[in-house]
């Protein structure tokens, strides 16, 4: 007598469905199928073919995760469960063994290929649900009010997410847990360990996968295949989906991985990553990680927002280089506390020549330009040290440590790029104090300086001084 697989799922309220697999005398598993569904196929690629019972569930998808539970669940008999945050979404699911009789077939002798069945019944939710979140093991529930208190201990992002790092390494049972961020405002991405920032190991990531740091999220994002997470005994898959990625962890003597992607709603915010993770905690681990994860990804974004912010007020937008604001901050910090100050440093002002004349003959969309190419040349000239539009068309240079030889070697090359620029020039002052200098007077001998220079080109160049035309 068959099942009807179908006629059982139709019986049960909400999304749910069976599928199978075999169990071969060597304990390796086949392909999953998938006997019956209620409600039929949701979010099936296109091209798709239509279900029939026995269906390879890779037709439709491909979820790691979701099958690691499916051949847990039904080849060792264990009732799980998960309650997840899959693309901004918390689905609940129920993994349930099923006994099937088959007359045909005695499934406990030795030598035979053994079916195996799971239910699977889930609900999908746009909000969180504190319930369900309570219902997991103490150990997870532990790991994750750790983690919570680790993230919000002390004011310091990095050290936060450093210490969360260090409490996910311990459940992972792993010597290395990293957090990954990808800041799409600032264009930039970040990699934290227990230890904190890892700049240099980032830096050494990209070379050997040949990848800017957002080529190596974009990388991982396939390498999910429409997952939220990849928790892998080995790393086969891999090796076929991202053979760089693969090469340079088997060159670390890497065994297996965990991916694990956080999102704050549907937009990824970054990665956590660990490799050689204790494989017997594969369920805590994943758990642990799904319910954590929406806490990371908050103080990302917050963190990311305050940066934002702060960006803002010290940055001039028009030119990218830093605006008054920050200016004063900096000489403030530099007056109040003597310690501040560097033991020398190289104060130079340059006025853009000729800005108002451009405006008044051409808009200010061409005085915006050349703005914008004067600061090319500054940051070409002083990229090292810290520039300041402080106003209209004079920039500051502040140059901490510099000799007065190779300050005035970064004058001497500014004024050559803007003699080599057609509408670009300069009116340049420069100072170099050490000592207990005063960085206010310091600035104001290079606004003298600045002044007669100045006052030399217009003497040199009279028919560009709208400000004679307009007395």
């Amino acid at each position: 007598m068959s099942f009807d697989f179908q006629a059982y799922v139709d019986r049960i309220n909400g999304m749910s469905g069976i599928y199978s697999f075999d169990v071969f005398p060597d304990g390796t598993y086949s392909e999953i199928r998938l006997m019956a569904i209620r409600g039929g196929i949701q979010g099936a690629p296109p091209g798709a073919p239509d279900f029939y019972p026995g269906i390879p569930w890779r037709c439709y998808f491909t979820d790691l995760n979701f099958e690691s539970y499916v051949y847990k669940c039904a080849a060792f008999n264990e009732f799980l469960y998960s309650y997840t945050n899959a693309h901004g979404l918390w689905v609940k699911g129920f993994y349930s063994p099923m006994e099937i009789p088959d007359d045909d077939i005695d499934v406990k002798s030795e030598g035979r290929v053994r079916t195996c069945y799971c239910l699977y019944t889930g609900t999908v939710s746009a909000q969180l649900e504190s319930d369900s979140m309570a219902s997991h093991s103490p150990e997870v529930a532990g790991a994750v009010a750790n983690i919570s208190v680790k993230l919000h201990e002390t004011q310091n992002y990095h050290q936060a997410m450093a210490a969360a790092m260090g409490e996910l390494q311990n459940v992972c049972g792993t010597a290395i847990c990293m957090l990954y961020t990808i800041d799409h405002a600032r264009q930039c991405c970040s990699l934290i360990t227990s230890e904190g920032v890892q700049k240099e190991y980032l830096e050494s990531l990209c070379a050997e996968m040949s990848r800017s740091p957002f080529e190596i999220a974009a990388a991982w994002e396939e390498d999910l295949d429409d997952s939220d997470c990849l928790l892998l005994d080995d790393l086969s898959i891999i090796k076929e989906r991202d053979p760089k990625w693969y090469k340079s962890m088997v060159g670390y003597d890497m065994k297996n991985i965990i991916l694990f992607a956080v999102r704050n709603n549907q937009t990824l915010v970054g990665f956590i990553w660990a490799a050689n993770y204790d494989a017997a905690k594969m369920v805590q681990i994943k758990e642990t990680l799904e319910l954590t994860s929406f806490l990371i990804s908050a103080v990302i974004v917050n963190h990311q927002l305050v940066a934002q912010l702060e960006l803002k007020s010290t940055m001039d937008g028009l030119t990218q280089l830093y605006n008054r604001n920050a200016m004063n901050d900096r000489v403030d910090r530099m007056v109040a506390d003597k310690t501040t100050r560097p033991a020398k440093m190289g104060v130079v002002l340059a006025d853009l020549n000729g800005l108002k004349l451009v405006n008044d003959d051409a808009g200010h969309d061409a005085g915006d330009k050349l703005l914008i190419r004067a600061a090319a040349l500054l940051k070409f000239a002083f990229g090292e040290y810290e520039i300041y539009r402080a106003g209209g068309d004079e920039f500051y240079v502040f140059c901490p440590d510099i000799t007065e030889d190779k300050l005035a070697q970064q004058v001497a090359q500014l004024l050559s790029l803007a003699n080599s620029t057609p509408d670009v020039s300069f009116a340049v002052g420069s100072v170099h104090v050490s000592g207990d200098y005063d960085i206010l007077e310091a600035m104001k001998v290079a606004d003298e300086n600045m002044y007669k220079h100045k006052q030399e080109y217009y003497e040199h160049n009279p028919y560009r001084d709208r400000r004679r035309s307009d007395r």
